[in-house]
């Protein structure tokens, strides 16, 4: 039938890959993957302040671009109330809610660390 797929018995034979084949499709996939993912980390720490050139995991550069965006937030939400005080209506640039307060719970939580880190710190200094 003229616009249909071939069927599978119309199809010429290809040749299967033997499983040496196999093996090295999966192991150059894999790499391609893992470069794509680290060029990214790359790509991620250059524009996170702090970051650039150093050598880090990608545990680290995570933590310190949520740290970032945290921030970023809080900076916009001061620059929103700002605006709304000045009478300018910012309601097209207004995050919602629900994202603003999980960045400011995580940023006090992330200072509540802190003080527990450097307080365990005074401590065991004491202790010593």
């Amino acid at each position: 039938m003229p616009g249909s797929p071939p069927s599978p018995s119309d199809q010429p034979d290809r040749t299967r890959l033997s499983e040496a084949q196999k093996k090295e499709n999966h192991i150059k996939s894999e790499q391609k993957r893992r470069e794509a993912i680290r060029g990214g980390f790359d790509r991620l720490a250059d524009i996170v302040p702090g970051m650039a050139g150093q050598g880090r995991s990608e545990a680290v550069v995570l933590e310190a671009t949520l740290q970032m965006m945290r921030e970023q937030i809080d900076k916009r939400q001061k620059l929103i109330e700002k605006a709304k005080a000045k009478g300018l209506d910012v309601s097209s640039f207004e995050l919602d809610q629900q994202t603003v307060m999980a960045a400011y719970e995580q940023m006090e939580r992330n200072a509540r660390d802190a003080r527990d880190v450097e307080q365990g710190q005074a401590d065991a200094v004491q202790q010593a």
